[in-house]
This record gives C-alpha cells, structure tokens and sequence, in this order.
C-alpha cells in the first residue's frame, strides 16, 4: 500500500515526526508532500522560517520515507495522489472533512494531531516566551 501525506514541516518537531511514522505504518511506501515557500506564502501568508531545501532534506532523511515532492498548490492535490499512485491519503485531523472529495480514488485518513505541540506553539515560544505548558509560578 503506497501512502501519502503534506506539510510544511517548519521547525521539525515530535508532532511533524509522529505523523510521517503513523502514515509509514499504514503501508510499505511513504511519499511526503513538502510545502514550497511560494505555497506557503499563498496560504498562511508567511514563508517559512526552516528554507524549503532544508525542510526536503530533514524529511528525505527521516527512516520510513521513501520520497518527497513539492508541493506546489492545493488544487494539484489529486494530481499528486494520482501521480504517486496512492491508496492513502493520510492528514492530521485540522484538516478533517477537507479531502473527503479524493475518497474516489485514494481512502482518506485523519489523524489526531500531537496534543500540545505545533510550529505556531513554538514560534509563540521563541517570540514572546508564552510556553502554552508553562505552568505560572505565583
């Protein structure tokens, strides 16, 4: 069974790696999406902090996958699966109902994500020092 999934993968942590090795478990050969910086600009307005060479690179080196493409635009997301072909099409649960329409020619699966870690946590860390776990002292 030949799985996909898509990302960004900026500032590489354990939710980003959780995902890939659920998706990896669900067949015997993992494609990854990697959002490109243009993509990303587009739709959350911002570029990523990690280049999108280095997110190819960190990703492409991960144990358990077996190619990384980049992901250019949304509307080519069943071009993509069907280019791959793919018999699964693995997201985090955010996104859950959005790529329901590809049930015709992939299953669909959305997993829960990472409680309690997310690249917007970490930014929000790194700027302002708010660790969404923290616990107050007084």
């Amino acid at each position: 069974m030949k799985v996909i999934t898509f990302g960004t993968f900026d500032l590489f942590h354990v939710g980003h790696l959780k995902i890939i090795q659920r998706a990896k478990a669900m067949g015997t050969h993992l494609t990854v999406g990697i959002s490109s910086d243009a993509f990303n600009i587009y739709k959350k307005n911002k570029l990523p902090i990690i280049p999108q060479a280095d997110r190819i690179e960190i990703v492409s080196n991960i144990v358990g996958v077996d190619d990384v493409f980049v992901e250019e635009s949304m509307e080519l997301k069943r071009q993509y699966i069907i280019d791959h072909r793919v018999d699964i099409l693995v997201m985090g649960d955010d996104w859950k109902g959005r790529f329901d329409e590809f049930q015709d020619i992939c299953k669909v699966v959305y997993l829960t994500r990472t409680e309690d870690v997310s690249t917007s946590y970490l930014l929000e860390y790194i700027i302002n020092g708010n660790h969404p776990l923290r616990v107050p002292t007084e």
